[in-house]
């Protein structure tokens, strides 16, 4: 194979290349799309290795509308994506997102909740009180209350990746292992690109879903993304103290972030400053030992007795402009489009942005207007603003 042609070749097989592939053959099923992917067992993909959660608390208009969209998605998703009598099982758990605030962050959490509430997001505040009333282990004593998101959950993010693979496969979407070295261009426009095996694929349009490899692909077209894959680490507790009922996905006003998972486990994470930028998925048992532990103990004191069990690290996409998506086509190289920087909130935002990007390349009138996170901001150096949640 030396050349092959397309209408659409997107770069990276991971959930945002499977849903943009899906919606574009959903859209058009004359349409030829193929999707290259460098590993297709996923084992150092972001998709696979995240905590699979998805919420409403947002404090940006559009990431709380793509969040609504994508609680409906999972709602019907194993429906929607069944490919003949197979159903993906994506186990799709409402127990909901617990956001711990202090004295300092009181403000801007009840200016968010409003926005959510005027937005119709099913979204409550919680006195201290009422968080120890709820998860009696929780002791919230110091703090000026939370959010709970009551509609926010956390699902299998490799059955919902594989659910939109089959189903984007089964529409006619060509996968192809391979990695791509270059993106080729005729003038101010995308031509295909470059593949490792020494094969050239031509397409009238391109679109980098490499995730946390996003700056690296857009790079051999001379296009510098603040995009850097930064490692995050997920550790797995087995705690002497077993709750009576599960635990939401509970974030304290550090970034600490934990909850239950299947057969009793605690998942629990943070992002730090010092968090290492590039591909580097070790996983450090100190972390949690002398920084983290103690941190939850504090606020769970019955899991001062635990066991760590295992541990893996994934990585964000990190957008050091201003941590939210960056959505559309490059200005300066018609047909190439971006689907990048999603600083961890990739998985559950990737319906509506898979939707998004093939509605623009179809030409027709998006459902939802993200052109907020259009790429010309980068060359503005005009940040968008999250306030709220990290």
């Amino acid at each position: 194979m030396n050349n092959k042609i397309y209408d659409v070749v997107i770069i990276g097989g991971g959930i945002m290349g499977c849903a943009t592939a899906y919606f574009l053959k959903r859209a058009d099923d004359q349409i030829n799309v193929a999707v290259v992917e460098m590993d297709p067992t996923y084992s150092r993909a972001s998709t696979t290795l995240s905590m699979a959660n998805a919420r409403i608390q947002f404090s940006l208009e559009e990431n709380i509308q793509i969040s609504q969209f994508t609680l409906e998605v999972l709602e019907r998703f194993e429906k929607e994506m069944a490919v003949e009598d197979n159903r993906p099982n994506i186990a799709f758990r409402r127990e909901g997102n617990l956001f711990l605030v202090d004295d300092a962050g009181k403000d801007l959490a009840e200016t968010s909740l409003a926005l959510q509430r005027r937005m119709g997001c099913q979204v409550e505040w919680w006195t201290p009180e009422k968080i120890k009333e709820r998860y009696p282990l929780y002791a919230p004593g110091g703090l000026a209350g939370g959010t709970f998101g009551t509609l926010d959950g956390h699902f299998d993010a490799y059955a919902f990746l594989m659910g939109y693979r089959a189903k984007a496969r089964s529409l006619g979407t060509i996968f192809i292992k391979d990695e791509v070295t270059g993106i080729l261009t005729a003038g101010a426009r995308v031509a295909g690109v470059k593949l490792a095996s020494g094969a050239s694929l031509s397409a009238g349009f391109v679109v980098n879903c490499a995730g946390a490899w996003a700056a690296k692909v857009a790079g051999t077209a001379g296009i510098n993304l603040p995009v850097d894959p930064v490692k995050r680490q997920v550790f797995v507790l087995d705690t002497t103290v077993k709750p009576k009922e599960p635990l939401p996905l509970t974030i304290l006003p550090s970034g600490l972030y934990f909850r239950t998972e299947t057969g009793g486990l605690i998942l629990l994470g943070k992002s730090m400053p010092e968090d290492p930028v590039g591909f580097d998925f070790s996983w450090d048992d100190k972390r949690f030992m002398e920084i983290l532990w103690p941190e939850l103990a504090e606020f769970v004191p019955a899991f001062d007795t635990l066991k760590l069990l295992r541990g893996w690290a994934g990585l964000y996409a990190v957008n050091t402009l201003d941590g939210n998506a960056i959505l559309g086509e490059w200005p300066e190289l018609k047909g190439f489009f971006l689907v990048n920087g999603f600083s961890g909130h990739g998985l559950q935002q990737a319906p509506a942005a898979g939707r998004y990007v093939s509605e623009r390349i179809l030409n027709v009138v998006p459902k939802l207007d993200l052109s907020n996170f259009r790429p010309e901001r980068i060359l503005e150096n005009k940040p968008l603003s999250e306030r709220g949640l990290v």
